[in-house]
């Protein structure tokens, strides 16, 4: 019997660090997507602590859909109030830190991703170029989930606006 030994989806992977903007694999630990059932919002949420409103990060708590959040870490029982599922092994975590993180995702993204218009604790849903994700923003850049199948491929278009940023300072 092989002996599986369980890896990340950007195993081997170093962090990248251009201009001072750092893409590195991100540890989010247990991640599970909790889908209130019709008519138990209120008792979802308090269970929860609380409910991000759309497009918000509230705590440990993101918000990815009307009545649905992302929890990262642990999750309270919610049998009979929720649809929850264990994610953690379906998506990747990347942070992209520092003072090009912005100008290289609005590359990426169809969003103005400026702290006046996307500030700290503000997430989207949105396309990385072809790859549905999740991108959240925090102090010093951008969390992003992706699903872990597209994991490297998102590295890999995040690196190259990140490298053509880069020449374009140098070359000013």
């Amino acid at each position: 019997m092989p002996n599986l030994i369980a890896k990340s989806a950007l195993f081997a992977r170093t962090p990248l660090t251009l201009s001072g903007t750092t893409l590195a694999e991100a540890q989010v630990g247990q991640t599970t997507s909790v889908a209130a059932f019709a008519g138990k919002l209120p008792e979802v949420t308090a269970a929860l602590g609380g409910f991000p409103a759309p497009n918000t990060v509230l705590g440990n708590l993101i918000w990815t859909g009307p009545e649905q959040v992302f929890v990262l870490g642990q999750t309270p029982d919610l049998t009979g109030l929720a649809a929850v599922t264990d994610q953690s092994g379906g998506w990747a975590a990347l942070r992209l830190s520092g003072p090009m993180a912005a100008d290289t995702l609005m590359r990426l993204y169809p969003l103005d991703l400026r702290a006046s218009h996307f500030p700290k604790n503000t997430c989207a849903r949105a396309p990385l170029g072809h790859m549905q994700s999740i991108l959240i923003a925090e102090e010093a850049g951008f969390l992003i989930l992706i699903f872990r199948s597209m994991a490297r491929t998102a590295w890999h278009e995040i690196e190259t606006a990140l490298q053509a940023l880069t020449a374009r300072a140098a070359a000013i």
